[in-house]
Formats: structure tokens, sequence, C-alpha cells
């Protein structure tokens, strides 16, 4: 799966080099695939500034730091919880960029009720720049829903970048 995702990981480095800006990760139903794939860039300092695998409440109030009340109304795998996260950790760990993904890669019942097999990537910018993506595979397949979920993410974020 890494070794898949590493000519768009080398594109997004490229992407994020060439503006002289780093970025920030929440991986969620990815489970810390976001991150490894920019990681197998090398000199990923350049451009990578750290992150997260948020999959529990605690790892979310740790890694974002926000107030309980700031998710009011929200649900896992949607929209605006993935783009609350990518917000949180972009500004919590000082880079230009963020992205999140929230999703539910089945296997188990997700805690807010999202169906299986669905993710919603958020990735934000310099500027108020905002983008967000769901995806829908329809499947339980816990393994093949992290890999998918993933490139998603990652296309997301390439397509940001190139905006």
């Amino acid at each position: 799966m890494i070794a898949e995702t590493h000519e768009q990981a080398a594109r997004i480095a490229g992407l994020l080099r060439d503006r002289g800006e780093k970025i920030a990760v929440a991986d969620g139903a990815t489970g810390g695939l976001i991150a490894a794939s920019l990681l197998t860039v090398p000199g990923a300092l350049d451009f990578f500034v750290g992150g997260g695998v948020v999959y529990s409440f605690r790892a979310r109030d740790v890694l974002f730091d926000l107030p309980r009340e700031a998710y009011k109304g929200m649900r896992g795998a949607s929209e605006d919880y993935a783009l609350l996260q990518a917000l949180a950790i972009r500004d919590n760990l000082g880079a230009e960029w963020g992205i999140a993904e929230s999703g539910s890669v089945g296997g188990s019942s997700h805690p807010s009720g999202a169906p299986a097999g669905r993710s919603c990537a958020a990735v934000v910018g310099p500027d108020g720049f905002e983008f967000t993506r769901v995806t829908e595979t329809g499947s339980d397949d816990r393994i093949a829903n992290m890999e998918a979920f993933t490139r998603a993410a990652l296309q997301t974020l390439e397509d940001a970048l190139s905006h």
C-alpha cells in the first residue's frame, strides 16, 4: 500500500516544497497511512511537520486542544468534523496546510453510527482555503477501506495543492 502511494506522496512533497510550505496530518480511520505515505519521501522534514492518529476522544482532545463544545452537533465521518480537525491540527502544529480524515472502515460499528465504507477528507491551507471530499466504498472490508480512504485523502490533498 505505502509503495503504491509513494509516487503521489512525492508529487505532493514537490508541490509543498515549491511553495515553501508544510503540512500537518490528522489520520483517523486511515490509521496513520496518510502520514506514513508522506514520510516515504526522503527529506520529509522539508514539508512535513507531524501529526497523529486520532482514534479516540482522548487523542482528539489532546491533539486538537478544542473544547468539547466545538464538536456540538457534529458526527464523525462528516465534512464539518474533518474540516474542524484539519484546522486544529494545522494551527496546533504551526503548519500552513492541514489534512484530516474521518471515516468508518468497517469490521465493527462506528461510535457515531456512520456507515462502513464512508470517509471524509478535509484539507485547509493559507488564506482561508478549505476543501473536502467524501468517499463511499459501500464495503465493510476494513483493510480495503483503509487503503481506499488513504488514496482518496492523498488525492484530495494533491488536488487542493494544485488549485
